[in-house]
C-alpha cells in the first residue's frame, strides 16, 4: 500500500482546464499590455509573460518535470545555443546594410522636428 501512496504522490493529478485558464488569462494580459502605452513596461510584460507561458507549458503539457533528468539537460543547452546563434548573427542582420547586401525594406525612423498630427 506504501508503494501506491508514494507513486500516487509522485505524480500527482494536473488540472489542465486550470492550467489552459491561467495561459487564457495571461494572453490577454499580453495582448491589452501595449495599449497602455509605456514602452519599456510593454517590453518587461510581454517577455516576462512569455517566460512564465513557457514554464507552464513545458512543466504541465510537455511533463518535462517527470522526465530523465537529460531530457531537461539537452533542452537547456539547445536553448543556450539558439540564443548563442541569435547574439552571433544578430548584430549583422539588424543593420539596414552590410558590405555584400542590401536589405529590401527598411522602416522609417520618426524624426523629432516632424509635427504630430
Amino acid at each position: 500500500m506504501s508503494d501506491q501512496a508514494t507513486h500516487a504522490d509522485a505524480h500527482h493529478h494536473v488540472n489542465y482546464v486550470r492550467i489552459w485558464q491561467i495561459l487564457l488569462g495571461l494572453l490577454v494580459v499580453s495582448v491589452l499590455g501595449p495599449m497602455i502605452g509605456i514602452k519599456i513596461v510593454t517590453l518587461m510584460t510581454a517577455f516576462g509573460i512569455a517566460v512564465v507561458k513557457a514554464y507552464l507549458v513545458a512543466k504541465n503539457f510537455m511533463h518535462l518535470n517527470v522526465q530523465p533528468r537529460y531530457v531537461v539537460y539537452l533542452l537547456g543547452t539547445t536553448l543556450v545555443f539558439v540564443m548563442l546563434f541569435f547574439a552571433g548573427a544578430a548584430p549583422d542582420v539588424m543593420k539596414p546594410a552590410g558590405d555584400n547586401w542590401r536589405k529590401p525594406y527598411v522602416e522609417p525612423v520618426p524624426s523629432h522636428d516632424a509635427p504630430h498630427h
